[in-house]
């Protein structure tokens, strides 16, 4: 565990906190830094899990999964949150499944370059991710209009919108309270 904040571990943890640990658990049967950094405060971790769980890992969500972790890792690289970058990258990695696609889509990320990896719609969402991140006071509705002539539902603007909005604030948790990978499993999937 480690953060510029205390963290409470499982064996120190009261009744509450150790059932929303529980509940925070990852497939690998452990509680990410991310989340244990709310452990003095139980209500931010439910609150923080809820949004997660919902802009993430709903069913109803139309988005393919690999390119809603893409749109994650963008945002992270935007903002420079290395622990995000890390478990998110490994996901959307995880689910593209090909080793050299992976590899092209990371670079044009960090390099910024991504129409060299993008185009159509895709492209389009992460034009709007960048823009969301970076200079959020500048959005306007033609940036909207762009998404739906991209041929992006009213839905997947929203979806895309809420990864975006959640990866911001999560970055700002992880950066400024110095959340690490250290001691986390890196990545959601076994």
């Amino acid at each position: 565990m480690s953060a510029w904040i205390e963290m409470i571990s499982d064996d120190e943890a009261a009744p509450h906190l150790k059932k929303v640990l529980k509940s925070a658990q990852t497939p690998h049967g452990t509680v990410d830094n991310v989340m244990r950094v709310h452990s003095l405060r139980p209500s931010t971790m439910e609150g923080h899990l809820a949004l997660y769980r919902a802009v993430l890992h709903d069913s109803n969500n139309s988005i393919p999964a690999w390119f809603q972790e893409t749109i994650s890792s963008y945002v992270s690289i935007l903002n420079n949150c290395h622990y995000s970058l890390a478990n998110h990258w490994a996901n959307a990695s995880h689910l593209i499944g090909d080793q050299e696609r992976s590899a092209e889509i990371k670079e044009a990320l960090e390099t910024g370059s991504i129409e060299k990896a993008f185009s159509g719609a895709e492209l389009a969402l992460l034009k709007y991710s960048e823009k969301l991140t970076t200079t959020p006071n500048l959005m306007n509705h033609s940036d909207v209009d762009c998404l739906k002539e991209a041929g992006i539902s009213d839905g997947e603007i929203l979806e895309a919108n809420q990864i975006i909005c959640y990866f911001n604030y999560v970055n700002r948790t992880i950066n400024g309270l110095g959340v690490t990978t250290e001691g986390d499993t890196v990545g959601y999937y076994k």
